[in-house]
């Protein structure tokens, strides 16, 4: 049976720090339950003594969920320890995350003490916490620069007063992965008392390893690895929660696993995305939008015929339907084969010969070509017709009024219009579209940018458009950002192919 890796996720603490990504209660509270579905076993919900804000949403998260240990964060100061006893009074399982600095840098710079004096406040910490809560984590920040030889006497000493996980921070991200394993075996060899309590990883990205440290410390011992959705945090952002839980699945021999359900990453990812206003870069390892996604010949052949020829990973397991096969002008016959045979063409080769000089000249002057292209490169007038999609009018009013927008589509020969309200104007015209088209539509990130400056500026809207679990981008560009948005969104329906709703007789 493979060892089990506790995954304690500080998306609503260290992820929270993002400026700009602050949530409220509610927020919080869905984020909360989703973790909870996920799997994850330990959710740091904030840091009380911060704000009323915090410790209110630490108390209402642990009223909300009932399966994960609610974790509230703490300095080495009593204050500190009661107001996160207090917060966590309602939680079915609590638990006090509670420490110090550990580095020179942190003993002598930031804290003006000794080494001495630390292993003390460290030691009286952990012990006042513990008249609270018998679960005790202990953080020795900063121990990525910390010397290996005092940072286990502090690991030693704070595991004698009671703490049941200790922490391993690297805080700045500093360490090579080597390093940061060594120091992991480092503890494991040297605390005599190491078995009474769990070693935790805690790694920044400040250089781009916070994954492989993590996986460098489980590799060497720890047990608990910190992490968050998409791994945002401070600065460069925290251990990503989905790199580390499918790094290890992909790796069966290490024989160390978790209880996430790794159907729900991408759900997660999704909607902690859209909560935090933070986008997830297109080749973000995992839930990328481009995670699963080929663009070259080579790789689309492989793909076809053998999908591990090119993934390590099946989309499915993370929640994703299927691979993306992107056509664009680097992609080959195979490609192409394939989706018009999607698309219900029965062609001979040399018919996709044909069409494949031609496509290869449209895919030269267009990023990517969609499906309506290819209606179009193969003569289906009708049927290209029914599924074209376009804004004939547009017309919002805002000011005073509740917005309202007007909008009159172009489906193939004929119009329809349609009005609706929204809480802004951009929401007023994208109800107005939903409401005639079929399909269920969800806009899961919404972009702008200014491309030009003065009075007449430019800008670009670009927007992520779900149905099902297939995940579009639609761009436009224009003076008027609620028209570009009106054609971002457009552009999105188009590569979807939805189908206008049919009007019911009265």
């Amino acid at each position: 049976m493979a060892d089990k890796l506790y995954i304690f996720d500080t998306t609503l603490r260290d992820g929270e720090q993002v400026p700009g990504c602050q949530l409220n209660t509610t927020e919080k509270i869905e984020v909360a339950k989703l973790l909870e579905a996920l799997g994850v076993d330990i959710i740091e919900a904030g840091f009380p003594i911060s704000s009323p804000g915090d410790f209110n949403s630490v108390r209402e998260i642990s009223k909300a969920v009932s399966r994960p240990t609610i974790c509230a964060l703490t300095r080495a100061v009593q204050k500190d320890i009661d107001v996160a006893a207090d917060a966590l009074a309602l939680a079915k399982y609590k638990r006090i995350h509670t420490g110090i600095g550990v580095s020179p840098q942190h003993i002598y710079d930031k804290l003006r003490s000794t080494p001495d004096e630390i292993i003390e406040r460290a030691v009286a910490a952990v012990k006042y916490a513990k008249k609270y809560v018998e679960d005790v984590e202990f953080y020795a920040e900063d121990a990525g620069r910390a010397d290996n030889e005092y940072l286990a006497r502090v690991v030693e000493a704070v595991i004698k007063a009671g703490a049941t996980v200790v922490n391993i921070p690297d805080t700045t991200g500093y360490c090579f992965p080597g390093e940061y394993g060594a120091k992991i075996k480092y503890l494991m060899d040297h605390v005599a008392n190491v078995d009474k309590a769990i070693l935790s990883t805690h790694c920044h990205n400040d250089l781009g390893m916070a994954t492989a440290n993590t996986l460098a410390g489980v590799l060497n011992g720890a047990r608990q690895a910190e992490v968050t959705i998409n791994g945002i945090g401070e600065r460069a952002g925290n251990t990503s929660l989905e790199e580390v839980v499918m790094a290890l699945r992909c790796h069966k021999e290490v024989d160390i696993d978790t209880d996430i359900n790794s159907m729900l990453i991408t759900k997660a990812s999704h909607k902690v995305s859209s909560l935090m206003n933070m986008p997830v870069q297109p080749n973000k390892a995992i839930v990328g939008s481009n995670a699963f996604a080929h663009s070259s010949g080579i790789h689309q052949d492989g793909v076809l015929k053998q999908r591990e020829t090119y993934e390590i990973i099946d989309p499915k397991d993370v929640g994703i339907n299927e691979s993306v096969i992107a056509l664009t002008a680097r992609s080959g016959r195979a490609a192409l084969a394939h989706r018009l045979e999607l698309l219900g063409y029965d062609l001979t080769k040399e018919e996709v010969d044909d069409i494949y000089q031609k496509f290869l000249e449209l895919a030269d002057k267009k990023k990517e070509i969609h499906d309506y292209d290819l209606l179009y490169l193969v003569g289906d007038v009708d049927r290209l017709k029914q599924q074209t999609i376009s804004l004939k009018f547009l017309q919002v009013t805002t000011g005073t009024l509740v917005p309202t927008a007007t909008v009159v589509l172009k489906f193939g020969d004929h119009e329809r219009l349609a009005t609706a309200t929204g809480n802004g104007p951009v929401d007023a015209v994208v109800t107005a579209i939903k409401s005639l088209i079929n399909e269920n539509v969800l806009i899961t990130e919404f972009l702008t940018q200014a491309m030009t400056r003065g009075c007449n500026d430019v800008g670009r809207v670009h927007i992520h458009v779900q149905c099902d679990n297939k995940i579009v981008h639609g761009f436009a560009a224009h003076t008027d950002t609620t028209r570009a948005a009106a054609e971002a969104f457009l552009d999105a329906l188009r590569i979807l192919n939805v189908t206008e709703k049919v009007e019911v007789e009265k």
